[in-house]
């Protein structure tokens, strides 16, 4: 019932995330959410303090936003046994993913003619700036996330890269992989002795296939790899711990787990959403509470839609289910702030406020 989740970048943790915070608010847990200086997440890129959570959720059971990783903010601010997880994704596709979405925002990948990621891992060095705003999208982006330096390579110094895989190890108790999700919410769902229904999910934060290359040429991975080899080395190493853990727990056993888990959500997903549940662009979807956040004009962020005409408890459900971050966030503090009977007024601005974070853009501009 006490679980923190670091939401790393572009790993399907949004998924994840609304999978917590559904269970949070069906448990009556609190959920802790950014002090709204720090918007929708908590004051990143900072290092993660205790400071950035918002009072009204306060003390927490659950925390699932973004953050940069900092053990001892964590463990002041997280009760006793709390249970620590993460997410990471294959380095070369979570890189087509960073490019893709931060564009408009990372220096390193605006400098880039055409916006062009082959030109881009042809010679990084040449766009690429360390310490510049948002430069961590643009260089070991997980390494970073966990608290790490995501400027050290492996191939100068093997030895960081050893430490770090300790320091996770030693703190988080299960490290997911986004290309085996399924599996990763067995095993999840083992860990914390929740029901398969606690971890069904809509598919969230993903982007049409015009916003996406369809396949990365081997030549291109290798780059992106050796560009974040920190990631790399990461991935390689939780990558193969985590079908260790899976032979520990019987292969059959989690991927017959799984295939139940994909059955009751595609049942889940055609009650909610119709026979034919599909991603659709945000434009065509007219529930203003399933909108998702689209980070510029040039990247489609899809979601789903509710039918016309439905009403009652079931269609709370199925609207929680693809509710987007920014509008389940927002809700979850209002609600949280009348549990505690606070009153809804402006939020004061903390002292030293972190640069904003990246807002969506308004239609036209």
């Amino acid at each position: 019932m006490t679980v923190a989740f670091l939401k790393t970048h572009k790993t399907a943790g949004t998924t994840v995330q609304n999978i917590l915070f559904r269970f949070a608010e069906r448990h009556n847990l609190t959920v802790a959410l950014p002090h709204p200086s720090c918007e929708h997440q908590f004051c990143y890129p900072r290092n993660f303090s205790a400071h950035f959570v918002h009072p009204a959720t306060r003390p927490p059971h659950v925390l699932a936003s973004h953050l940069r990783f900092d053990r001892a903010e964590l463990q002041r601010l997280m009760p006793p046994g709390t249970v620590y997880v993460t997410i990471l994704r294959e380095p070369a596709a979570m890189f087509e993913s960073l490019f893709s979405y931060y564009n408009q925002y990372c220096p390193a990948f605006r400098r880039v003619p055409n916006a062009s990621l082959e030109a881009f891992l042809r010679a990084p060095e040449a766009y690429y700036r360390a310490g510049e705003h948002f430069a961590m999208f643009a260089h070991n982006t997980l390494a970073y996330d966990l608290g790490g330096d995501n400027e050290r390579s492996p191939r100068d110094d093997a030895a960081y890269l050893a430490g770090l895989i300790r320091q996770v190890e030693e703190v988080f108790s299960l490290v997911m992989i986004a290309e085996y999700f399924d599996e990763s919410l067995v095993l999840l769902r083992r860990l914390l002795a929740w029901d398969l229904d606690d971890v069904l999910y809509a598919r969230l934060n993903a982007r049409a296939a015009s916003s996406r290359l369809a396949a990365i040429p081997a030549a291109l991975a290798r780059a992106a790899r050796a560009w974040n080899a920190l990631d790399a080395g990461l991935y390689d190493h939780f990558n193969a711990t985590f079908w260790r853990r899976v032979a520990s727990a019987g292969r059959a056993c989690v991927e017959r787990e799984a295939r139940e888990l994909r059955e009751a959500r595609e049942r889940l997903l055609r009650r909610c959403f119709g026979d034919e549940p599909v991603l659709r662009p945000a434009a065509q979807i007219r529930t203003k509470q399933l909108q998702p956040w689209q980070p510029s004009r040039k990247v489609d962020i899809m979601g789903y839609d509710l039918p016309s005409g439905r009403a009652g408890p079931a269609t709370e459900a199925c609207l929680k289910l693809a509710m987007p971050e920014v509008q389940y966030s927002s809700y979850l503090l209002r609600k949280q702030k009348r549990r505690g009977g606070m009153r809804l007024r402006p939020e004061p601005v903390l002292d030293n406020p972190p640069p904003r974070p990246i807002r969506a853009l308004r239609p036209g501009h």
